[in-house]
């Protein structure tokens, strides 16, 4: 299920965020692998190229954290199908989740401290390791 509707022309990607369908560039090229002479001339793998500087439908807090999560230009294809159109369906579905998944902010770190038995276990190796240290020591001058 795609949330690209091609009568509103626009891909939504979640949180109010939407990309303007003709922001994206589609690419048709042959698809390759085994698949014999179909494969080698049926150009039906479906390359979709969204460059984020062009993208003004955005917040620019949004547009930013793109920019730093995938980079100024992201880039999905599909050549699962022998279809050119659910090759192109399936190529925006994955650039829709991809959008949406770095658009997800990241979940903020809680401080947390050390149990008090770790704590006791960590004294108690300290002092093991010194007791052994002193042991080895040699009392002697030589």
């Amino acid at each position: 299920m795609s949330a690209e509707s091609p009568a509103s022309g626009w891909l939504v990607i979640g949180r109010g965020a939407r990309i303007a369908r003709d922001a994206i560039s589609i690419r048709a090229e042959t698809s390759g692998g085994p698949g014999g002479q179909h494969a080698n001339r049926a150009r039906t793998r479906i390359v979709a190229t969204l460059h984020l500087a062009h993208v003004t439908s955005l917040r620019p807090n949004d547009q930013a954290r793109l920019v730093e999560e995938l980079g100024p230009v992201v880039r999905s294809s599909a050549s699962r199908f022998r279809s050119q159109g659910q090759n192109r369906e399936a190529a925006l579905e994955q650039m829709r989740r991809r959008l949406a998944a770095a658009l997800v902010p990241p979940e903020a770190r809680r401080a947390t401290r050390p149990t008090t038995a770790s704590r006791i276990r960590r004294v108690d190796d300290k002092r093991a390791r010194g007791r052994q240290k002193r042991i080895r020591q040699s009392t002697e001058d030589d």
